[in-house]
């Protein structure tokens, strides 16, 4: 039986688009043990299994100019005809049940921990940002306290003003 492969390999497979974390079909099918051409065939055959919120086709937009930031483009894609599908992690669960091979089934799992281990990593940046904007809205509210008493003890701090001295001269009436 095959060991399902390491997060760390699967993890950088995972790209965002639309909003969405997905796994392109190329990279499905290599880790499937397939050839693309296979898992797209199969997808095909049983497409009432895949609704858009589970799989959708890339526009060429997306495909050459917002993808390149996120990954790199191989030799493998560079030679598509057609855009590449997006596998949603339901989408890619749901490939393994139509190929029905034990290595779809066993990297399935591995998959789908990578997809697991992503949200939870977003969900631990989310809540470390809403932290430091609570720390950020302390630090300010504290600050202006702070700006306020030093305001107020400034003066305390000065030397004492010089005491009226009496003036030497004579005093005229004009």
């Amino acid at each position: 039986m095959p060991k399902p492969a390491p997060l760390a390999n699967i993890a950088p497979l995972i790209v965002t688009v639309r909003d969405q974390r997905v796994i392109l079909d190329a990279d499905l099918a290599a880790l499937y043990g397939v050839s693309t051409m296979v898992l797209n065939q199969a997808v095909k055959r049983n497409q009432e299994r895949f609704p858009k919120a589970f799989l959708f086709q890339l526009t060429r937009s997306e495909w050459l100019n917002d993808l390149k930031s996120q990954i790199v483009i191989s030799n493998t894609r560079g030679g598509r005809r057609s855009a590449p599908y997006a596998f949603t992690e339901h989408g890619a669960l749901m490939a393994a049940n139509v190929l029905n091979s034990p290595q779809a089934i066993h990297m399935s799992v591995a998959l789908i921990a990578a997809f697991i281990r992503l949200r939870e990593t977003l969900s631990a940046n989310h809540v470390m940002a809403k932290r430091l904007a609570e720390i950020e809205n302390t630090v300010l509210t504290h600050d202006a306290a702070l700006r306020d008493l030093y305001q107020k003890i400034r003066p305390l701090l000065l030397p004492p003003p010089d005491p009226p001295r009496r003036k030497i001269g004579f005093k005229t009436d004009d």
